[in-house]
């Protein structure tokens, strides 16, 4: 099996299908072994997992490589076939399952909204008060949404339901304020901290 990226997501999956391999002998297929029968690949583009945390956090490596999970980093995906995943270095992954879990787009429907300006993930650029960049009667929030990271240096706002509850409680009650005929107020992201499960093994943090 193949996890192409290996942010929080790809990262708790991998940990969590290494867990449920280790149950099967529960079930009565102790024939199977769960490392040499089941190789579980995680592959990640950038030069560590949990690229978008602090470099700290990805000591998570050794546990999942403790683990039996087959961690591949600087590895580009440029193909995925039937029989596995093909990387930009030319090597072949060998994979009859791959699952893709590397980064956050908005739904293709939002790209071919005339008028409006996206990025490159298919997510509506927004102004900090989450208006549209081109039209303020147009508001967009959560994942499908580009929002500056205030005071991060033309970051975006990380696509994490965090963000996507604050934005949604700060919009309301904006537009209780637009309704009355009144200036809204830009909306500032307060990061509480992340965490990110190794299943029954272990838990990394930040706060």
């Amino acid at each position: 099996m193949a996890i192409i990226g290996a942010g929080a997501t790809g990262t708790e999956l991998a940990a969590e299908l290494r867990y449920a391999t280790r149950q099967l002998v529960a079930y009565g297929l102790d024939r199977i072994d769960a490392k040499k029968d089941i190789k579980l690949n995680l592959i990640e583009a950038g030069n560590r997992v949990l690229p978008a945390f602090p470099p700290h956090l990805s000591e998570a490596i050794k546990l999942l490589t403790d683990l039996g999970v087959h961690v591949h980093t600087s590895a580009r995906v440029t193909e995925v076939t039937a029989n596995g995943v093909k990387l930009a270095s030319g090597d072949f992954i060998a994979a009859e399952l791959v699952v893709w879990s590397a980064g956050v787009k908005g739904p293709d429907c939002v790209r071919n909204l005339e008028g409006l300006e996206t990025n490159r993930a298919s997510q509506l650029v927004v102004l900090p008060t989450l208006q549209t960049t081109r039209d303020p009667n147009i508001f967009a929030i959560g994942d499908c949404a580009a929002c500056p990271w205030v005071g991060r240096d033309g970051k975006t706002v990380p696509p994490r339901a965090q963000a996507a509850h604050q934005q949604a409680s700060h919009l309301a009650r904006q537009m209780k304020l637009l309704l009355a005929g009144k200036p809204i107020e830009p909306w500032r992201y307060q990061d509480f901290g992340s965490l990110v499960s190794l299943g029954e093994y272990s838990t990394v943090a930040i706060f």
